[in-house]
């Protein structure tokens, strides 16, 4: 049996509706910019995923794994969305495109400046078809600059920030990737951060946006903790595993049998620590009264920790610490990630079923006066909704859109 199968049904409640009215289409690709238009609409906003005939989005061959015909991957990021199939790059395609415009609220693209000008969809081109149109460009290096013009992948933005070189056991092994899409996912959330201000400006304004969001920087500045420090101190942070905290003691930890992590945070949580694992010598030593001074010490406190840790199984410290509260918890695979009591009991994760498959799915989680539920729709079909969309958002007769259809632009 897959784990999507043991998953709890889509909740039984109205979906969130703080977007509803709103507009989106979506003519990224991959996972940055469909991650953004995700949010959208989990939030409520009408989104429409523009695709190209007979391909559609790249995600969709991203596989295997595959589930019902579909990557896996693409169904992580695109739940709630209408699919419609346009080729925009021909006069008649770019038309209708330009009709849709003039009826949205706010368009995301992931092409560079020099793309989006010979696409005609670029800023300048859209604001005059919809001068309240908020324009999102998700790229690599942003629609200005000497690299302006140059592709990227979140590989490429992760190693650019810096948090490859941080991310690793020490300076001498190989620097690493963080394990998952990290800068598509962050720059996606920062390009519906900025639509929603942009919106809320454009309704006191009725003046559109260009919005221009580089995955480098969108990755930098999730790095601003480890920037900031070494611009003011000079001190440069190598990769240490994780070790190297500016708080002490913050890191993982071997027990007798898995390990977990711990984190010390301040001086009250230090003394509840030593107090619980019958160390009141250490909560009581004038060397490791703050922060400043356990780091000086940083090493002699982990080797002492590290030997009590070691005598007992990582349940008993879990239990112990969660009665102290101090801050601690497992090292979870994904298997005990989607498996956890404290998630499920949240609804965090669930699965729709299609074709007699459970699609998996993982919620917004956040919530709003006591409600979390975003399901709306299963992430579509190549084109599902092409004849649909141009009849409901633009009134076209089928007569105008079967002229689309033969002349092989859907």
């Amino acid at each position: 049996m897959l784990p999507s199968e043991q998953l709890s049904p889509a909740p039984d409640a109205a979906p969130l509706d703080l977007l509803a009215g709103i507009r989106v289409l979506d003519l990224t690709t991959s996972i940055a910019g469909p991650y953004a238009s995700l949010l959208l609409a989990d939030f409520g906003a009408e989104v429409l995923k523009i695709e190209r005939p007979g391909r559609g989005d790249d995600a969709r061959a991203w596989g295997p794994p595959f589930l019902d015909g579909e990557s896996l991957w693409f169904l992580s990021v695109n739940r709630n969305k209408h699919s419609l199939t346009l080729d925009y790059a021909q006069p008649a395609g770019l038309e209708a495109l330009h009709a849709l415009v003039k009826a949205a609220d706010v368009i995301l693209i992931n092409q560079v400046a020099r793309s989006q000008r010979k696409l005609g969809i670029d800023y300048a081109r859209l604001k005059a078809v919809n001068p309240r149109l908020v324009h999102v460009s998700i790229t690599g290096f942003g629609l200005v600059g000497t690299k302006s013009d140059q592709p990227c992948y979140d590989l490429i933005a992760e190693g650019y920030s810096g948090v490859m070189d941080l991310t690793g056991e020490s300076p001498e092994r190989d620097p690493q990737k963080v394990g998952t899409p990290a800068a598509d996912l962050l720059s996606g959330a920062d390009a519906a951060m900025a639509a929603m201000a942009a919106l809320i400006d454009r309704n006191r304004t009725g003046q559109g946006h260009e919005i221009d969001i580089a995955m480098v920087e969108s990755m930098t500045r999730f790095m601003t903790p480890r920037i900031i420090p070494y611009l003011g101190s000079g001190e440069l942070p190598r990769r240490s595993g994780g070790t190297d905290s500016v708080i002490a003691i913050y890191q993982t930890f071997h027990t007798a049998d898995h390990p977990i992590t711990l984190g010390l945070g301040n001086d009250a949580i230090w003394k509840r620590f030593c107090e619980a694992i019958g160390r009141i010598d250490m909560a009581n030593d004038a060397r490791f009264a703050n922060n400043a001074g356990r780091r000086a010490c940083r090493s002699e406190i982990v080797r002492e920790v590290q030997a009590i840790l070691l005598k007992k199984p990582r349940a008993h410290w879990l239990d112990l610490f969660a009665c102290a509260r101090i801050p601690s918890g497992p090292i979870n695979r994904l298997d005990q990630v989607v498996t956890d009591p404290t998630l499920a009991e949240r609804g965090l994760f669930y699965a729709t079923r299609r074709n007699g498959a459970a699609i998996p799915q993982v919620g917004l989680g956040i919530r709003f006066n006591g409600k979390f539920n975003t399901y709306r729709k299963d992430p579509p079909r190549l084109g599902e909704d092409t004849r649909r969309t141009f009849s409901s958002w633009l009134g076209w007769s089928d007569e105008a859109i079967q002229k689309l259809d033969d002349a092989g632009l859907l």
